[in-house]
Parts: C-alpha cells; structure tokens; sequence
C-alpha cells in the first residue's frame, strides 16, 4: 500500500465491539512501531475516572509500556458527548502527530469514533436577542420548553445545569430541528482515513463476552462501584453497561450470578448493535480474526495492511 496523502488524518484507527480484543492488538501494534506511536482512547467510558475494572480500561503496566492518552480524563460527575469528545480527542491527535508521534485511535464507541473521523456538522451561532429571552427564564420553564422541542435530548443531558440546556433549547430553535439531531450529522461522508474494524465470528465474540464478565467480578468491580457511593455521577456515565446490576448486587437485590448473567446479556446485545454501526461504514478495512489468534498476529496482519506505519518517515 502506498503512503498517505498529505490530506490523510495522521492518526490510525482501530475499531470493533466491546470484547474484539481491541485494546491488545493496539498495544501490540504500537509496540511494533515502538516509540513513534501513542494509544488514544475512544471509549465512551474509559474516559471517566473510577470505572477502570467496569469499562475494562488498560491496566497500568499496559500504559507504562506504551503512552496512553484520555484515558480517565474526565470525572465520573462530568457529561460528555461525541462534540465534546471530538475536540480534546482532535487536539491530542495533531499534537501528538506535530512531535512526530502516530496517534492509534481504539475504541467501539460508533458516534464518538465517526464524530472524529468525519467531524459534526457545525451547530448555528448564538442569537443575542434569543439567548436574552432564555436568560429571562427560570431553569425550570427552560427545562419543560427543551423536553417538549426535544425530548431525546433532554434524556441526555444533566438538565440541572442552566448552560446546557439553554445551548441545546438556542440550537434547537435556531436550526428549526433537534439538537440531539443536528449534533449527530456529519461535516464530511468520504474522509481519508487510515484503520481497520476488528471482527470476530459471533459465537467467539459472545464467548469473549462472558469470559470477560466473571473476570470483571473477580478483578474487584463491585468495590470499585461501592466506592462511587457519594459521588453525583453525570447522565453520560450513568449509561455504562452494569452499572445498575452492580449496584443492586451491593443493595442485596441481585446475587453475584445472577448480575454476571444479566451484564452479559447486556453486553452481547451492545457488541451486536456495534457490529450493526460499523458493517455501515465503509472508511475502515475489516480483519476478521479467528479465535485462535493472538493479538501480536493480529497486529501482524494490520501492519501487512498498512507497511508505512512502521516506517520512521511515512505515517
């Protein structure tokens, strides 16, 4: 394969659903390409800060071997969204690639992944006279007007907090459509990018899947939710797969088997509507991996794809 083009997006990509294996094979691969590459995460809930053993984040030998990067960036009481996650992630992706370093994308988080690969479409500037009516309100009336012009949205956001509501109720009103609507458009369809999707046959995905939640428990992942007993965890957070098994598990509601068995069925059903997202997008090439494969093979197999990001001068 040739080298990219000057207009490629320096980083690499590498996607799939929750339990391909991703995390491995990025580190393996970026061991091969040495000091020349970091890890950049682009998981929904690696980005948070106590959710280490939940979200199945990297462990902290795999980030000494490798530099690691937004994983648990943001506390567990912040609200984070695919325009969000764009910019700090496009930030420490140019840096990154300014002190001659390959950024490897990892992550199966479909919008926040496309919101940097293909950027959102821009949102319509504040109206002065408008943002002077909102201000006039209660949070109250601002929070029933937004529920009523966009309720997928209101869902989504912390409506305690006056400046989000009265951005997405402005950017509703001004661009005559919801804002969890426009924020989920796109600035471009055909961006040149560089990565792969990682795939596995559904009955090894699945088996992956179940393993890895039994791990979960013995690893200490109701301690660690414990823990977060105090804390006013944000409406993004609050979406991570078990969380609420868990806690009814620490509230005596559910044993130990029966949340294992629960958060499996959940994850499955995430990994299925994944691989739904990502057979979509046409960016990305697919490595289909069988079950007897190592992550130092799978990234054999990327870099027999893509030649040019072990060479020095050509990612």
């Amino acid at each position: 394969m040739s080298s990219p083009s000057p207009n490629t997006d320096p980083a690499f990509y590498l996607a799939g659903p929750t339990g391909s294996g991703k995390s491995a094979i990025a580190l393996a691969l970026a061991e091969r390409i040495g000091q020349r590459a970091a890890i950049v995460n682009a998981d929904a809930f690696q980005l948070y800060r106590g959710y280490e053993i939940l979200s199945a984040a990297p462990s902290a030998e795999d980030r000494l071997r490798i530099p690691h990067r937004l994983y648990g960036e943001l506390a567990l009481t912040e609200n984070c969204d695919a325009a969000r996650f764009a910019k700090f992630a496009r930030e420490t992706i140019d840096q990154l690639a300014a002190d001659g370093i390959l950024p490897i994308v990892v992550g199966g988080s479909g919008l926040y992944l496309k919101s940097l690969t293909h950027g959102l479409a821009p949102t319509p500037p504040g109206d002065p006279a408008l943002r002077e009516k909102l201000d006039a309100l209660s949070l109250d009336e601002l929070v029933a007007w937004y529920e009523r012009e966009d309720p997928n949205g209101a869902a989504a956001t912390n409506l305690r907090n006056r400046r989000y509501v009265t951005r997405n109720l402005e950017i509703t009103l001004l661009s005559g459509q919801p804002a969890s609507v426009l924020k989920k458009e796109f600035a471009e369809s055909a961006p040149s990018i560089r990565g792969v999707v990682i795939e596995r046959d559904r009955e090894d995905l699945y088996d992956r899947i179940n393993r890895r939640t039994p791990a979960m428990f013995a690893e200490g992942v109701v301690d660690e939710i414990r823990a977060l007993a105090d804390i006013d965890i944000s409406v993004t957070a609050e979406k991570a797969i078990g969380l609420s098994e868990i806690r009814a598990v620490i509230a005596g509601k559910l044993s130990e088997p029966e949340a294992i068995e629960q958060i499996q069925q959940a994850t499955r059903r995430y990994a299925k509507r994944q691989g739904t997202w990502f057979r979509r997008e046409t960016v990305f090439q697919t490595v289909c991996l069988l079950p007897t494969e190592t992550p130092d093979s799978a990234a054999d197999r990327i870099l027999n794809l893509f030649p040019h990001l072990g060479q020095p001068s050509d990612f």
